[in-house]
């Protein structure tokens, strides 16, 4: 008997769930970069058997097909369909956008929740070091069906901000600084009980890998070295310019730091850093969270502090140096910088603290948290802190939660510094507006927010509001139902973000 002939001819239109045919060529979506690194790619395709083609959600979480290697070689260049789903749920995967009567956000494609077609940046390709299938990673960028940029899309957001400093001759420079709790898996139910869409089941059952609360032990780092070493290796494999693993307050919390990136790499690579290390831990029996405070005994709030400053295009002189190198100064261009990030602190907010849990990190209990808008020299307990020392002049922002998307974190933070840099004004001691304390208070002034719609534009910056609302309106639900003590880490954060984040 004949075996029966599986592969069946190439249909037409998007009918097989591969884009369309030379997507990426009718439209003219790469530049002669990504032109160059598709001819790599399709080389290197000959020793990959799958590849993972991802792109970030707005709240910060990759999204993924996985694809043999042999349809990827059409997917490159016809791009890849997507459902619109990542962009209608909340944190808790709760439907926020009503997509089968008006999605209310400026995109018609979202109603009946079409397709989007996501076209890999062969730039972005990586073989990922692991035993099993050999697997590789490729970040795409979202695009309308008529090969449009998509106005929801995160990674295009951070983009725009670039080429706006770009034409002033200007180049943003990122340093990465995460903290996050790896915990050991200590069994159970894998978290389904009572779960659904905007319900989520029990987090991880886990244990504390040690007692913390110490500052760079070597003892404390000794007890995580075996899964901390090999993500050092694994990170250092993935071409990410890994500058220091340590052990910070809490029980099992880690810092990871990075040398500095141009600002799309940066955001590129803290997704990466995010997802493997997620993964390679819970293949380890553990479990890595980016959850800012979870809901267990004796654990420290974790942040994400990003390191900030801007090069020269015409001379690669840092633009934040001060003329002579004195301690403790900054050139006006960086004083101005900081005004800019000061002055959009309160309104910016969600895209740098978008959890209900994170904004339990910005309080007096802890110390070394931001709980004000204000600047100063080498001082940790300020939101903004300068780190002055000539040509490695740069500032260092504290506000950020870890789990936050790093394309809207960065890019808020460069869109409010550029344009207090191009208004010239200096930082000012004067006080400015509280830091929100709440997720609500912060959507408050994100609404009313004209800069945050310069920056993301209307449909983007109407979707996240839709999308905080709605898991803002579930927490106050839960607690109306349950009566819990606010004061600390409620069960609903902890299912909410200790497993996903």
């Amino acid at each position: 008997m004949m075996s029966r002939p599986w592969s069946l001819p190439e249909l037409p239109g998007d009918a097989s769930g591969v884009g369309r045919p030379s997507f990426v060529a009718e439209f003219g979506l790469w530049d002669d970069r990504q032109a160059a690194a598709a001819e790599r790619v399709e080389v290197e395709l000959d020793d990959v058997d799958l590849v993972r083609v991802v792109f970030c959600d707005p709240h910060g979480l990759a999204r993924s097909k996985t694809v043999p290697a042999n349809v990827f070689r059409t997917v490159l260049r016809n791009g890849m369909d997507f459902s619109a789903g990542p962009f209608l749920f909340d944190t808790g995967h709760a439907v926020a956008v009503d997509f089968l009567s008006d999605p209310g956000v400026g995109v018609g494609e979202l109603l009946g929740a079409g397709d989007f077609v996501l076209v890999p940046d062969p730039r972005t390709f990586q073989v990922l070091p692991r035993t099993g299938p050999r697997t590789a990673w490729v970040l795409g960028d979202e695009f309308l069906r008529d090969g449009s940029p998509h106005p929801l899309a995160s990674r295009a957001v951070l983009r725009r901000v670039c080429a706006q400093y770009a034409r002033h001759d200007l180049v943003p420079v990122i340093g990465l600084e995460v903290e996050w709790y790896l915990t050991r898996l200590a069994g159970g139910p894998p978290g389904n009980a009572g779960n659904g869409f905007g319900a989520q089941g029990p987090a991880p059952e886990v244990e504390a890998v040690n007692s913390g609360y110490q500052f760079n032990l070597d003892g404390h780092y000794d007890t995580v070295a075996e899964v901390a070493d090999p993500l050092a290796s694994m990170l250092t494999a993935l071409g990410l310019p890994l500058r220091t693993f340590e052990h910070e307050s809490g029980p099992g919390q880690l810092e990871t730091t990075f040398d500095p990136m141009l600002a799309p790499d940066a955001a590129d690579a803290l997704l990466l850093f995010r997802t493997q290390v997620k993964q390679a831990c819970r293949r380890r029996g553990f479990h890595a969270s980016f959850m800012t405070l979870p809901r267990l005994d004796g654990f420290d709030s974790s942040g994400w502090h990003l390191h900030q400053s801007v090069m020269s295009a015409k001379t690669n002189a840092n633009v934040f140096a001060a003329d002579g190198g004195a301690q403790d100064a900054i050139s006006r261009e960086g004083e101005a910088y900081v005004e800019g990030l000061l002055s959009r602190a309160r309104e910016l907010c969600p895209l740098s603290v978008p959890t209900v849990n994170g904004y339990r990190r910005m309080a007096p209990r802890f110390s070394l948290s931001p709980t004000s808008v204000d600047w100063r020299f080498e001082d940790r307990s300020a939101m903004v802190r300068v780190l002055s020392g000539g040509s490695s002049t740069h500032v260092e922002n504290r506000i950020g939660e870890p789990c936050a998307n790093p394309y809207l974190a960065i890019a808020a933070q460069l869109h409010a510094g550029l344009e207090g840099l191009l208004s010239g004004a200096p930082a000012s001691r004067a006080s400015h507006p509280e830091l929100p304390g709440s997720l609500h208070e912060a959507l408050d002034a994100f609404r009313a927010s004209t800069s945050a719609e310069e920056l993301l534009g209307a449909p983007l910056k109407a979707l996240l509001t839709r999308l905080k609302e709605s898991e803002a309106a579930r927490f106050d639900e839960w607690c109306a139902a349950e009566h819990p003590d606010t004061a600390e880490v409620t069960e609903w954060e902890h299912r909410e973000y200790f497993g996903i984040f």
